[in-house]
């Protein structure tokens, strides 16, 4: 699965390899191919990054006005990355796709024979045999994980005799790669102590061992310039001082690490990490430039539309006042079904209710029921829900609201709270009914029981 995957990343390397004819131009350009393919999701994620910048005024006023709720600040910020388009995770995930590459790129650079250049592996085991055979080469008594660069260097160097001597047992694949470049062997790993057994009279000696020397740290210098223009056109927010701390310390920590890296691979890994940078800076430079007025235009655009939606809504605001003023404005008609229909029950009820009052005291009036005398303070069967004290008229009569406030007082002195003649009204009136049916038909009988009888003559007696 893994050569599958470094597949693409071989032939693009094999391609530029024979463009190029170097080794070191082919890594470069290798760079410069993964930047161009990876732009389009570069952009995506520094026009995030730098959107995400601008809204750390608002962001820091909804921390302002929401703290202590963490939920409603979480609402009110997911709220605000969608209405101006952003997703704050963006800009992370698409920083994370060059590893990938970098770990495959390694994988090719490691392998050049069976990962760049797909020999079988039978070929790979008859190739040292036959550099042991000769004197060129020792096999390490623990795995060398750099052994198939040596065993391609070892061929470049003696490429006729490994034409001759392996003659028909050449894999078709298999391609005379030079790791020279600029007089250094980029399959070489730099060394950190090269000056305690370095010859310093040859300069071809020495020379080459300085420029492996100095390629860690000319990748990590350039790693941190990369680093601060980033940090620059997106500057931290002052929201956290703790993730403040942890950037910084990120800028720190990811040039030594390139510096250790280096110093552990072969120096084509460290003229890759270089010319990415170099070609980071520029990709940075040039899409900070571009967003930059890209998003002044799209913040001058939304202000725009956000006070034309403000001066129209105060426009709506003035005219309705204006209505409202001159008694002109008219109910809304645009009512949800579920309030019709309550509205109507309501209505429905009310004339019911009213029907049953009006019944109530015409039925009242026939039978001469006369409802008992309430005080004013009485609610329902609460007599005394106003007060006992309670005087209508207390502000519209103030001379006399002393003493009837006095005599209402003495008046429910003693008194019950609770009027039971309220509920039982209904039962009076059917009382009262019953009882004048019940006179109707003791008259009747009384009539019928004191009627003479007629003699036969029809003389009544």
């Amino acid at each position: 699965m893994w050569k599958t995957i470094t597949k693409p990343f071989a032939w693009l390397m094999i391609w530029l390899y024979n463009l190029t004819g170097s080794y070191g131009w082919a890594v470069i350009f290798f760079a410069l191919a993964v930047n161009l393919i990876l732009a389009p999701f570069m952009a995506k994620s520094k026009k995030s990054m730098m959107r995400s910048t601008r809204l750390q005024p608002k962001i820091q006023e909804l921390q302002r006005r929401h703290e202590g709720n963490p939920q409603k600040l979480n609402a009110e910020m997911q709220k605000l990355y969608r209405e101006e388009g952003v997703n704050p995770m963006s800009g992370c995930l698409w920083s994370l796709i060059p590893f990938p590459i970098l770990i495959a790129l390694y994988s090719v650079i490691r392998q050049p024979l069976t990962r760049m250049m797909f020999v079988a592996e039978e070929f790979v085991t008859v190739l040292q045999e036959f550099f042991v055979e000769h004197g060129l080469y020792e096999v390490a008594a623990r795995a060398d994980a750099y052994a198939e660069i040596k065993l391609t260097k070892l061929a470049h160097d003696n490429w006729d005799l490994v034409q001759s001597g392996l003659a028909g047992k050449l894999d078709p694949n298999f391609l005379d790669i030079d790791f020279s470049f600029l007089g250094l062997n980029l399959g070489d790993q730099p060394r950190w102590n090269f000056f305690v057994d370095t010859d310093w009279s040859d300069v071809h000696v020495w020379l080459p061992a300085l420029g492996l020397f100095l390629i860690p740290f000319i990748s990590a210098g350039l790693s941190w310039v990369s680093m601060k223009i980033s940090s620059a056109s997106n500057p931290p927010t002052a929201q956290d001082a703790q993730s403040a701390a942890t950037m910084k310390s990120m800028n720190l920590m990811m040039p030594l690490m390139s510096i250790w890296i280096c110093f552990v691979m072969p120096a084509a890994m460290g003229i890759y990490w270089i010319a990415n940078s170099v070609f980071g800076i520029a990709r940075d430079y040039i899409l900070t430039k571009y967003y930059k007025k890209r998003l002044d235009i799209e913040d001058a655009e939304r202000k725009a539309a956000r006070d034309a939606r403000e001066w129209e809504i105060e426009k709506q605001h003035e005219e309705t006042e204006r209505l409202r003023a001159e008694g002109k404005t008219e109910k809304n008609a645009n009512t949800s079904k579920k309030k019709i229909q309550a509205n109507e029950k309501q209505k429905s009820d009310e004339r019911k209710a009213a029907l049953e009052r009006a019944d109530r005291a015409a039925r009242r009036e026939r039978l001469g029921v006369k409802e008992a005398e309430k005080p004013a303070s009485q609610v329902g069967n609460r007599r005394y829900a106003r007060g006992r004290a309670y005087v209508p008229d207390r502000y519209s009569n103030p001379e006399a609201a002393e003493e009837a406030t006095l005599a209402a007082a003495m008046a429910s002195e003693n008194a019950e709270s609770i009027d039971e003649t309220v509920e039982d009204d209904v039962d009076l009136m059917q009382a009262a009914e019953t009882a004048a049916a019940v006179e109707a038909e003791v008259t009747e009988a009384a009539e019928a029981a004191v009627e003479p009888a007629a003699d036969e003559n029809g003389v009544n007696a």
